[in-house]
């Protein structure tokens, strides 16, 4: 469904609650965005057009969002913290001919007037600077009525680009008007498998430009159920809005469980949580100790599912199937996994390959670029895609993943997965956050290094490194032990959660080869 679904029934209802309190009811969301969508019909812009928006997490995102999915349009969301350049990049290369963005992002937003000037179509939210129109003015000159026709339209959003540049994951147009539940996204598996309703209160701590972020939380107002937005994550924070708003569903990634064990517990056990029915993560491997003292404080409610916003297979595991098969991401939902070598030979339970879904229903597609798609597909089978994640499935099918494959570390020809030793190293109390990756070795091929950030007040020594190196020996295999260790004031990690690996490899190994 969508927000008009819920208008009429009810109006008063709170759609959206950004985490300063401000609020929208679903009367106001569903004319809103019908008035932009009028807007956006008036400009000229049909179905199959693109627009953009460049934006923090605001009370207005989601009028944007769904004015462009009741008018069949492609809507691309724009990391915030890019560049102007970098978000030039994702706004010409989507095609966007409408860009809608903040006065908080004025800065990055007045620099695409230049480089994007294919955008003609131009809206400000909260005052307008200099080639941009006023978005209040505009749209307030627009009926509330809905369009005669309003065929569903989609998101073409693009990779958070850790190992190159982001790609755009094109997806066809359906055949489905905006109000039929045929063409319903993310809300069939919010209401399958973590059991939401119109009755839930669904938190987002993402940024809204990201995929998860953006296309769970619509998935909620889908629902009719009530969205709750963090401007920005702060783990107490965190806390004090579950118990503020009573939220019963939320989706994090590890990074966020990680914050919240890491909390003093007396901070943690300050907040009434108990209105949590459901706790899902995803988007990275998450430290099997941090999971289990989850579990052990929130109780058999933090289940787990493996995506991606390419579509490209998905898997999911409850908390107590988790429990008996720790380290997993669970059974496939959708698409069918095959663990493969590198020649494309499937291989057998328990051995380590390339993931591949077979039995997708959409072609995985990057737009405007065939090698990145070509390259995607198994070399034998091509209605097979993979992400070039790692990992094997045990006897019973279930999945685990080691790592993406860019980062695997083949030290005297031993495959050695770095996320394994990154959620090792941020068990140690000491240690907040981590980041291992290889670098050459004239002997060995690749060597392993980590880089630290240190949790607060703990003070970087040689002696602790050697402890950390320690640590990492107690737990797991001496060839996966760092031989180099350093300390940084803080790793660089995307506000989505993910960790920006590829960049701060290139700088070690301009380091070495400088040296």
């Amino acid at each position: 469904m969508y927000p008009g679904a819920f208008a009429s029934t009810t109006p008063d209802k709170p759609a959206i609650v950004m985490g300063d309190g401000q609020s929208t009811t679903y009367r106001e969301l569903d004319d809103r965005s019908a008035q932009l969508a009028q807007l956006f019909y008036a400009r000229g812009l049909r179905r199959g057009d693109h627009i953009a928006i460049l934006a923090e997490n605001h009370v207005r995102y989601f009028e944007v969002y769904w004015a462009a999915l009741r008018s069949g349009l492609y809507l691309t969301a724009v990391n915030r913290y890019l560049k102007a350049d970098e978000a030039a990049y994702l706004v010409n290369d989507s095609g966007a001919v409408a860009l809608v963005t903040t006065a908080a992002m004025a800065s990055t937003a007045t620099a695409l007037i230049e480089l994007s000037p294919q955008c003609t179509l131009r809206l400000m939210i909260d005052g307008a600077a200099p080639g941009f129109e006023d978005y209040e003015a505009s749209i307030a000159a627009f009926p509330t009525e809905p369009l005669a026709h309003q065929p569903r339209g989609e998101v073409m959003l693009y990779s958070s680009g850790t190992t190159g540049r982001p790609k755009g994951i094109e997806r066809p147009l359906r055949d489905f008007t905006v109000d039929d539940p045929a063409g319903g996204g993310v809300s069939i598996i919010e209401s399958a498998l973590l059991g939401m309703s119109r009755e839930s209160v669904y938190l987002c701590p993402a940024p809204l430009y990201h995929a998860a972020g953006l296309q769970w939380s619509a998935g909620a107002h889908e629902l009719g159920a009530t969205l709750v937005v963090m401007e920005k994550f702060d783990a107490e924070a965190f806390l004090a809005i579950v118990e503020r708003e009573r939220v019963t569903h939320v989706q994090v990634v590890p990074t966020v469980l990680v914050r919240l064990m890491k909390l003093d517990e007396a901070i943690r056990n300050k907040y009434d949580v108990s209105s949590l029915k459901c706790v899902v993560h995803a988007a990275a491997p998450c430290p099997i100790d941090i999971k289990r003292k989850a579990i052990e404080w929130l109780g058999p409610i933090v289940d787990e599912y493996y995506a991606a916003t390419e579509g490209v297979g998905f898997t999911f595991i409850k908390a107590l199937d988790w429990l008996a098969h720790p380290g997993s991401v669970g059974l496939p939902v959708m698409g069918v996994p095959h663990i493969c070598d590198e020649e494309g030979n499937e291989l057998p339970p328990l051995e380590t390959g390339t993931l591949y879904f077979s039995g997708l229903p959409t072609r995985l597609k990057y737009h405007g670029d065939e090698t990145k798609t070509r390259a995607a597909h198994h070399p034998q089978h091509d209605d097979w895609a993979t992400l070039g994640d790692v990992g094997y499935l045990d006897e019973e099918g279930y999945l685990y993943l080691t790592d993406r494959r860019a980062f695997t570390i083949i030290s005297g020809g031993v495959n050695i997965y770095p996320a394994e030793i990154e959620s090792c190293l941020v068990t140690h109390p000491k240690v907040l956050d981590a980041a291992v990756f290889g670098l050459p070795d004239p002997e060995m091929g690749e060597f392993v290094q980590a880089v630290i950030q240190l949790d607060a007040g703990v003070v970087a020594t040689p002696g602790l490194a050697d402890e950390l190196r320690a640590f990492v020996k107690d737990n797991l295999a001496s060839f996966k032990v760092p031989r180099s260790i350093d300390f940084v004031a803080e790793l660089p990690r995307m506000p989505s959660g993910k960790l920006v690996k590829g960049p701060l490899r290139d700088e070690y190994r301009q380091r070495l080869s400088v040296g």
